[in-house]
């Protein structure tokens, strides 16, 4: 699952990123959109094997508690 723990987090650094909001917001929306395409796909390949909890938060696209329980998980 590093790949979506990677996704997840790419798309909390673009939220974060003002500078590249400010500068071009078209652009900033064009990659928040993309990563969230992607974030979709990849919930999708992985749905069977993904525990409840973990889908249910990237069905209801919590995706900060997503990456949190990615996170907690691999301790």
């Amino acid at each position: 699952m590093d790949h979506l723990r990677t996704l997840l987090q790419r798309r909390i650094d673009l939220i974060a990123d003002h500078a590249f909001r400010d500068r071009d917001p078209a652009a900033h929306l064009e990659a928040l959109k993309g990563v969230s395409e992607e974030i979709s796909a990849e919930h999708q390949r992985l749905k069977p094997q993904l525990p409840a909890r973990l889908n249910h938060f990237l069905t209801q696209a919590s995706f900060s508690k997503a990456l949190e329980y990615l996170d907690s998980s691999e301790d």
